[in-house]
């Protein structure tokens, strides 16, 4: 196992294979996402336009298992920008670290705190003070939630996380379960690096 930092034309090599782990692990719960090589290469063009993006891989030999993706929130502002303007913080000091994706076998090896902890680091070269992402809220009595799953609050408090009050976005994907797109909230959570 490996994990590396990856830019420029490395994360463009890597967002095909990054896309194919959205699909599969953002598949399962509480995401539950019916998603397309399609739409995925439209979602991920974000991070091939943006100067300052990270991809995290995590490798089994040359096979990517996991990713973590990043970018300065200004490169998304069309989405973040009304649920952060209440904030009173600048979006150029913000650090969006969006999906965490890894396969199920790889999991409890620490992989997710590589994630974090490269993904922090670029944003502090990058001169940021902040470091955001966030979580989609699904309810307590979903018919698909699974039994005893436990939420990754504990994971991401220790990491020096809190949920930011009101700031919530939302985004419409179709759901396994579903025969058309919905939408979904989802929390944001913050820390100061």
């Amino acid at each position: 196992m490996r994990v590396e930092t990856l830019t420029g034309a490395a994360l463009d090599a890597a967002l095909d294979d990054v896309a194919r782990l959205r699909i599969a692990v953002f598949r399962d719960w509480p995401y539950l996402y019916d998603g397309s090589l399609d739409y995925e290469r439209r979602y991920l063009q974000a991070y091939r336009d943006s100067d300052h993006a990270v991809v995290v891989g995590a490798f089994d030999g040359d096979r990517l298992v996991g990713a973590a993706t990043g970018a300065p929130m200004e490169d998304h502002a069309e989405d973040f920008a009304a649920p952060f303007a209440r904030t009173g913080l600048e979006l150029s000091t913000i650090f969006y670290c969006a999906e965490s994706v890894l396969l199920p076998d790889y999991r409890g090896r620490g992989i997710g705190h590589a994630f974090f902890d490269r993904r922090e680091a670029h944003a502090r070269d990058l001169g940021r003070t902040w470091s955001c992402f966030c979580g989609i809220q699904r309810p307590e009595d979903h018919p698909l939630r699974p039994e005893g799953y436990v939420p990754l609050n504990a994971f991401w408090r220790k990491r020096g996380y809190e949920p930011l009050p009101g700031v919530v976005a939302s985004f419409r994907w179709k759901d396994i379960d579903r025969d058309a797109e919905t939408g979904h909230d989802l929390q944001f959570w913050i820390r100061e690096l």
